[in-house]
């Protein structure tokens, strides 16, 4: 069962700020496991009846496999699949800002630095608007977490 934790930030005010703070899940999984996990978890949601354009997976070390071949065709044709938002999307942690908020985001602490997945959880954050699932190593996001997401 995935742990849970309440936000402890406030929403950002303006117009895409969602009414309540999303709810926060923590899959354990190794480095190496945190796609996995992830994948597992968007297959859930999907299974559950969520729609695939609710969800953005993001990853902090290799890109996930769909998101490098979309890249293959382009940058432009990669991000008019974010914009079309009728499909999960896959995103590096370095494309966080440009991703719009949806109602479910993934992260996968798949590897990269300390640093860039301190970066990214706060900003994954600000993207979901229901449920946070951040797959990955449980005392180092639980840190992450308590210091400031």
């Amino acid at each position: 069962m995935p742990a849970q934790r309440a936000s402890h930030t406030a929403a950002k005010p303006g117009p895409s700020a969602p009414a309540a703070n999303p709810q926060i899940q923590l899959l354990p999984a190794s480095a190496e496991g945190a796609l996995d996990a992830a994948e597992e978890a968007v297959d859930l949601l999907l299974e559950s009846g969520r729609a695939p354009g609710d969800v953005l997976v993001i990853t902090t070390g290799e890109q996930h496999p769909w998101a490098a071949h979309e890249l293959s065709f382009g940058e432009s044709a990669y991000w008019a699949q974010h914009d079309a938002g009728d499909d999960v999307f896959y995103a590096d942690a370095s494309a966080v800002g440009r991703a719009a908020p949806r109602p479910v985001v993934v992260v996968a602490v798949n590897g990269g630095t300390e640093a860039l997945a301190a970066q990214t959880l706060p900003q994954a954050l600000g993207r979901a608007r229901a449920l946070l699932i951040v797959c990955g190593d449980p005392q180092k996001i639980n840190a992450l977490l308590g210091a400031g997401v």
